[in-house]
C-alpha cells in the first residue's frame, strides 16, 4: 500500500567513533491483508538488533510517567486487583508502569529484552527478566510465579513478527479471571492525522479493532473492551480475557469497528491514497524549511524518538537542513542520529547555539516541550510542528 524511504533501524544511534561506519537501510513498505484488513511490514529486521541495546526509557517523560500512574490506578480499580495479585508487563522497559502497581501492594514482574535497561530496572527494585517473551519463558514464569491477574504490553504488541506465538505465551500466563491489557498506536489516528512516522521497523503491525477482534477470537480469547487514548498522538487500549471470562462486552469494540468501516480502513484503495496525503505534507514542510535556509536562518530539531528517523528520511531533513537535535533524554545525548549522523545535544543547546527555528521531531510531546522551553520562544526562537499539520509557533 505504501513505500516510505528506506531507513536504518529507528533507534540505531551511533557514537562518534562509529561515524565512519556505513549503516544499512531497510525497506519500509506497508502491506494490506485483503482477508482481514490488517496492515503490517513484511521486511523484518532481526529483533535482537532492534531491542537488545535499546536506548529509549519511559521514565524520562513526565507526561508519560503520569499516563502510567493513571493507567495503573484504572486497571487496579476496574479489574479489582488485590494486594498479592501478580502483574506482568511485557516490554516493561525501565519499570515505570510496574512501580505504580507495586506501590499498590501488587506483585510485579517485568520481561524485556533490553539487557542494560532490564538490569537497571531490577537494581531499582522492579525485577525484570532480560528476555523476549516466548513459550519457554512463559513456562518458567508460570512455574516460578504462577499465573497473572493482569498482563500488560504497552507499545510492544505491535513489535512482534510472530504475533501468534506471543499471544499463545500471554494466554498461557493468564489466570482464569485474568485480563490482558495492551496499548498500541491506533490505525484510525495514523490515517486521519497522517501520522506516518509511526511506521518504522520496530512496529511490525499497525493495529485496528476489526482484525484484532478476529485474531483474538481465533486464539480462544475475548476482546471485550477498548478505548481511544491520547498517548503517542492517538493510541488504542484493548482489554482481552480468556473466552468465557468474567467481563461482559460493553460495545466499545464494536463502536470502534463501526468507525473504522466509516473511514473505509478495511479497503485497500484507502491506503493506496494515503501516500498522497503524506507527500502533500512533505512538500509543505520542505518548502518552508528551504525558504528559511535560503534566508540564512539556522534550523535544529527537538526530540530524538524513533519516529524521527522515518520523518527525517522521508522528508529529506538531513544535516544540510538540521544542524543538531536537542533532547532531554540523557541516553541519546552525545550520540548521532541513525544514518544521517546529526548530533544529539542536551536541551540547553537551544540557548547555547540559539537556532532561529526548531522542528519538533517529538511532535506528540509538543505542548510539554514548548512549555519547558518558553525562554527560547521569548528570546525570539520559533518552533515548527511537522505533524499532524505544519504550524509555526
Amino acid at each position: 500500500m505504501l513505500s516510505l524511504t528506506p531507513t536504518p533501524p529507528a533507534n540505531a544511534f551511533v557514537s562518534e567513533d562509529q561515524l565512519q561506519e556505513v549503516q544499512s537501510t531497510f525497506p519500509l513498505e506497508l502491506y494490506f491483508c485483503e482477508n482481514c484488513a490488517h496492515l503490517q511490514l513484511l521486511g523484518i529486521v532481526d529483533p535482537a538488533e532492534l531491542f537488545r541495546n535499546y536506548v529509549y526509557v519511559s521514565g524520562t517523560s513526565p507526561s508519560f510517567v503520569k499516563h502510567f500512574e493513571d493507567y495503573a490506578g484504572t486497571c487496579t480499580t476496574r479489574f479489582n486487583l488485590s494486594p498479592g495479585d501478580l502483574v506482568i508487563d511485557i516490554g516493561s522497559n525501565d519499570g515505570t508502569l510496574l512501580k505504580f502497581f507495586k506501590s499498590n501492594g501488587l506483585k510485579v514482574l517485568g520481561v524485556d529484552p533490553a539487557r542494560a535497561i532490564a538490569e537497571k530496572a531490577t537494581a531499582d527494585g522492579i525485577e525484570t527478566w532480560p528476555e523476549f517473551l516466548n513459550q519457554t519463558i512463559a513456562d518458567r514464569v508460570k512455574a516460578d510465579r504462577g499465573q497473572a491477574r493482569l498482563i500488560t504490553a504497552n507499545n510492544v504488541f505491535a513489535h512482534a513478527d510472530d504475533l501468534s506465538s506471543l499471544t499463545d505465551s500471554i494466554r498461557s500466563l493468564l489466570a482464569p479471571d485474568g485480563v490482558f491489557v495492551f496499548e498500541v498506536s491506533y490505525l484510525t489516528d495514523v490515517y486521519q492525522d497522517t501520522l506516518f512516522d509511526t511506521i518504522y521497523h520496530e512496529h511490525v503491525s499497525y493495529h485496528s479493532a476489526l482484525p484484532l477482534r478476529q485474531f483474538f477470537t481465533s486464539k480462544d480469547m475475548d476482546f471485550f473492551a477498548a478505548e481511544k487514548i491520547a498517548s503517542h498522538g492517538g493510541s488504542l487500549r484493548g482489554m482481552v480475557q480468556l473466552a468465557g471470562g468474567p467481563h461482559k462486552a460493553d460495545g466499545s469494540v464494536q463502536s470502534l469497528i463501526d468507525e473504522e468501516h466509516s473511514l473505509a480502513l478495511d479497503r485497500s484503495e484507502t491506503w493506496l491514497g494515503y501516500g498522497e496525503k503524506i507527500n502533500a505534507l512533505k512538500d509543505q514542510l520542505v518548502a518552508l524549511l528551504t525558504k528559511l535556509k535560503q534566508n540564512g536562518k539556522t534550523i535544529a530539531g527537538f526530540g530524538a524518538p524513533a519516529k524521527a528517523t522515518t520523518l527525517m528520511y522521508h522528508f529529506n531533513l538531513g544535516p544540510d537542513i538540521v544542524d543538531f537535535i536537542a533532547d532531554d533524554a540523557t541516553l541519546k545525548q552525545g550520540l548521532f542520529s541513525p544514518g544521517l549522523h546529526i548530533p544529539v545535544l542536551p536541551g540547553q543547546a537551544l540557548y547555547d547555539k540559539k537556532p532561529d527555528y526548531v522542528v519538533l521531531l517529538a511532535w506528540n510531546f509538543a505542548p510539554q516541550i514548548m512549555s519547558n522551553h518558553t525562554k527560547y520562544l521569548e528570546s525570539g526562537g520559533h518552533f515548527i510542528l511537522p505533524l499532524p499539520e505544519v504550524k509555526v509557533y
